[in-house]
């Protein structure tokens, strides 16, 4: 048996919640694996002192970046700065108001690790400031029993750990995306690499309750990125389907005629745009995706 993967851990903060990166940082402090690396990048902004003089296990980079990239671009700001040390195995990344309530946390995710070599993602469990986990952060279609893990299609972006040498292979989250979806354009391509995402309740991350809708621009970059995504990863005859679909739900769903036409706006946005690269998955992980219950179109 080789060495055990080593582990590091990246923060991205846009400066406006020192407490809870205080928190965030205090709680990976506390684990009882210490991480080798801890990289904290201050996106659009310089970090706050706290950051720099706060006692932390491994070597701890920051970095100031002075445009906000969003939540893909930051995250690959610090991954590019591990991808220069060359020494890190697995990156745990974690929302800057998220805490690891268990000192466990990093050792378990190791371990998932090295028991699988084609394990790429691992995605943890979310709950709210009352230990409830929304509906929405569990990664299948219909269930509602949080503590059931295993391989699944996706993660959440709040908290996870990813595989150094799966990123080598597919590439880095997709910056241009800003917010929403980068999540699913990850896991797609990791899924067709060959490479298994599994979901992991025991890994736990308290984030607090809070809403997508709450940011001012997520109707509109919502359906422009689901749009975006379903052109880059999507075999040509299921990309109307996909969107058929996501249009139903958001008629369904959207109550306010403001984020109606702003959805609408958007997606009209993801057809007209650029969507970068196209390199749609095979029917093969198509197939796969849908027997691990959530085929690509829902």
């Amino acid at each position: 048996m080789g060495a055990p993967p080593r582990i590091a851990v990246a923060v991205v903060t846009m400066g406006n919640r020192p407490a809870e990166v205080d928190a965030l940082l205090e709680s990976v402090a506390k684990q009882d694996l210490a991480p080798a690396r801890i990289v904290i990048v201050g996106n659009g902004c310089r970090l706050p002192e706290f950051a720099r003089r706060l006692s932390l296990p491994g070597e701890v980079t920051t970095i100031d970046v002075e445009e906000n990239l969003g939540c893909p671009g930051g995250r690959n700001v610090a991954l590019a700065r591990l991808r220069d040390f060359g020494d890190i195995d697995v990156v745990v990344e974690l929302d800057d108001d998220g805490l690891l309530v268990d000192a466990d946390v990093l050792r378990r995710a190791r371990d998932l690790f090295e028991d699988d070599p084609r394990l790429g993602i691992v995605g943890f469990r979310i709950t709210d400031e009352h230990g409830e986990t929304q509906q929405r952060h569990i990664p299948r279609i219909g269930s509602s029993d949080p503590l059931r893990g295993g391989y699944v299609t996706g993660f959440l972006g709040g908290g996870h750990a990813l595989r150094t040498a799966m990123l080598h292979q597919i590439g880095d989250w997709p910056a241009e995306f800003f917010f929403a979806h980068e999540e699913t354009d990850l896991a797609w391509r990791a899924a067709d690499a060959g490479w298994r995402i599994r979901y992991a309740p025991e890994l736990l991350l308290r984030h607090p309750r809070t809403s997508p809708a709450r940011h001012a621009i997520y109707y509109r970059v919502n359906a422009r990125n689901r749009v975006w995504l379903v052109r880059r990863r999507l075999p040509i005859a299921l990309i109307p389907v996909h969107l058929g679909v996501w249009v139903l739900l958001t008629l369904v769903r959207v109550r306010s005629t403001e984020g109606l036409r702003a959805w609408f706006g958007g997606f009209a946005e993801g057809i007209r745009e650029p969507a970068a690269e196209r390199r749609p998955m095979s029917w093969r992980t198509v197939w796969r995706l849908s027997r691990l219950g959530r085929p690509p179109v829902i």
